[in-house]
């Protein structure tokens, strides 16, 4: 790591910063291992994000608090983050809004430094780096702002037809019907369309020429998903010394406060303090908002055939099982691990293989309920029964989007 001319010096420097590490790690194993007979495994393509982040912060930089310390009991899909920088709140439930928000936060949630107990140095002083979030932001968003002409910045893949089976056009075009009446009133109409950018759910203009998109909102109780996420999140409390000057014991609140004095100690903390313009502008023109409600977002579905497992938690596997309550009910336990691609089903293959995990979807966190279409109606039922041949349709629709 330092080269063939590295002096003692330096070696031990390093050796330090690593034993430091390897500390740090151990106690983190202890803490884990103490919460493990309430945790969901997270396996393949998940992580329970939001807990990650409160455990770091709460407990590891609060000097191993293990009151504050909470089991995985929400593991969610690695989101996809086109089109992210745009929507108004982020994070399946809808929790984070403001793009510096959200990435100074996941930031502290992989181990940035963050003072919370050091009184010879100013709390709340990190190893977050503003300005590389904020560059990072820009790429992702694109520039200028999305807006008839589409996004920019990171976008969607499109179907990789010398790869994968051409797209059957005439069936697509059948599904186009279906998406518009059973999918559109909750994800919107294609991002290629008129209708998606004169939506009213787009926010008015901001003072520096951005506007974020405010997307539908669904009661975790109608639309019948596995609840855990939202529900953990809401009903989440920690433990603050009174130092850090953190009014509530609720999860979200505290974060909100936590995040929101961090960004501001770098802003203040810069060799000439960060003028307010300037922070507006790398704060997106919105306030940093951090909330846990009791529901999910439905965002745009374009590039969604790349992005199995489905259903917020990934208790999915592919689009004909979503589609399918009969397949739904048959599909208790399937393999994540494998990268082999099923163009028909739109998924990854799920047989058993060496090294794969196995999900569980009778578990609390991965329960692959709700979100369903049938003719009998129920807890979760959104939408009206499909044939076998309409689902067939919108699948193939939903491969060019």
């Amino acid at each position: 790591m330092l080269g063939a001319d590295a002096d003692s010096a330096a070696k031990s420097a390093l050796k330090k910063q690593f034993c430091n590490v390897v500390t740090e790690v151990k106690t983190i194993a202890k803490l884990e291992e103490a919460n493990e007979p309430r945790t969901v495994l997270e396996g393949f393509t998940r992580l329970d994000a939001l807990n990650h982040i409160g455990n770091i912060v709460f407990s590891v930089d609060l000097n191993n608090n293990q009151a504050n310390y909470v089991p995985y009991t929400a593991p969610v899909h690695f989101p996809r983050i086109w089109n992210a920088s745009w929507f108004l709140w982020v994070q399946y439930n809808a929790s984070i809004s403001q793009p510096m928000a959200r990435n100074a936060g996941e930031a502290l949630g992989v181990g940035a430094k963050l003072n919370l107990t050091d009184a010879k140095k100013p709390l709340y002083s990190s190893s977050v780096d503003l300005t590389e979030l904020y560059g990072m932001e820009q790429l992702l968003a694109g520039s200028p702002p999305p807006d008839a002409s589409g996004f920019h910045g990171l976008t969607s893949p499109k179907w990789p037809d010398k790869i994968l089976p051409p797209i059957d056009k005439d069936l697509a075009a059948k599904g186009a019907g279906l998406y518009k009446e059973i999918c559109q009133k909750c994800h919107l109409a294609p991002i290629t369309e008129p209708e998606f950018w004169n939506s009213d759910l787009w926010k008015p203009t901001s003072s520096g020429g951005l506007r974020y998109l405010d997307l539908n909102m669904v009661d975790i109780q109608y639309v019948g998903t596995d609840p855990a996420q939202a529900e953990d999140m809401a009903n989440r409390k920690v433990k603050t010394p009174a130092s850090l000057g953190i009014d509530s014991q609720e999860y979200g609140t505290a974060l909100k406060e936590v995040v929101e004095k961090t960004t501001n100690q770098w802003y203040d903390s810069q060799q000439q303090p960060t003028p307010q313009a300037q922070r507006d502008k790398m704060n997106g023109y919105l306030p940093v908002g951090i909330r846990a409600v009791l529901k999910y977002k439905a965002r745009p579905l374009n590039g969604i055939w790349a992005t199995p497992p489905y259903l917020h938690n990934g208790s999915v596997p592919n689009l004909c099982v979503l589609l399918s309550p009969e397949e739904r009910a048959k599909t208790v336990t399937f393999y994540l691990g494998n990268r082999e691609y099923d163009p028909v089903c739109v998924g990854y293959r799920t047989e058993k293989l060496d090294g794969g995990f196995e999900m569980k979807t009778t578990i609390r966190g991965n329960r692959n309920t709700g979100h369903e279409f049938n003719d009998k109606p129920g807890p979760g039922v959104i939408g009206r029964g499909l044939t076998p041949d309409e689902r067939k349709a919108l699948i193939e629709y939903l491969k060019t989007l």
